[in-house]
């Protein structure tokens, strides 16, 4: 399958333009939800609610996809944020948002709930954002082979890939992280990260439904 990556002429510069704001924006939110956590940090309550609601969403979003039952993700979620609270005074800046930490402590907590019950991965596609609206950089290539899908169509995909190339996705697709924050979060090396990344799209490539390769 080809994947499209030309920029039509004249439209270059507005699109390096637009990315370059996305991340100039992306980096004012990182510094701003750092300064919340040293604030919270001090003990103030307020600034851990921020948090909160800044990446509640986000949190359930990740386990939703993972664990494929409303009533566990959400029960997760809340779990993730109470482990969050406790160890709030733990953590520093490392080069990342937040939001990585949040998702890393929701991951152990998943697994957690595989090694102790039988588990199968059911996708369910309310409630899920549509792909590549998180905090991520501007599409590339393979974000926009994803973009081309239906959420029922790419979430049917995502359920067929094996289990490191499935969060693979959903962190880099789906959550919008970068590579060296999935790698962080997946505790792999980006060049690890990077490889997964290339052979999880080409199986999707070779899923999805012929009419939008």
């Amino acid at each position: 399958m080809s994947m499209p990556i030309a920029v039509a002429a004249g439209s270059a510069p507005g699109a390096l333009g637009k990315a370059k704001q996305q991340a100039t924006q992306a980096d004012s939110t990182v510094a701003e939800n750092w300064e919340l956590v040293r604030a919270a940090q001090r003990g103030d309550t307020a600034a851990f609610a921020t948090l909160y609601n800044r990446h509640v969403d986000s949190v359930f979003r990740y386990v939703l996809l993972r664990v494929g039952d409303r009533h566990l993700a959400e029960d997760v979620t809340s779990e993730t944020f109470l482990r969050a609270l406790r160890r709030i005074t733990s953590i520093s800046y490392q080069g990342r948002d937040v939001g990585a930490w949040f998702t890393t402590i929701a991951r152990n907590i998943v697994f957690d709930h595989v090694k102790s019950s039988r588990f199968r991965l059911e996708i369910v596609t309310d409630e899920v954002a549509e792909p590549g609206t998180g905090p991520g950089t501007a599409p590339g290539p393979e974000q926009q082979v994803i973009s081309r899908t239906t959420n029922d169509e790419l979430l049917r995909c995502i359920a067929d890939l094996g289990d490191d190339q499935r969060e693979c996705i959903i962190l880099r697709f789906i959550q919008g992280y970068s590579v060296s924050e999935t790698a962080a979060i997946m505790q792999r090396n980006e060049g690890a990260v990077k490889a997964l990344q290339h052979r999880a799209v080409r199986r999707l490539a070779k899923l999805l439904p012929r009419s939008i390769r």
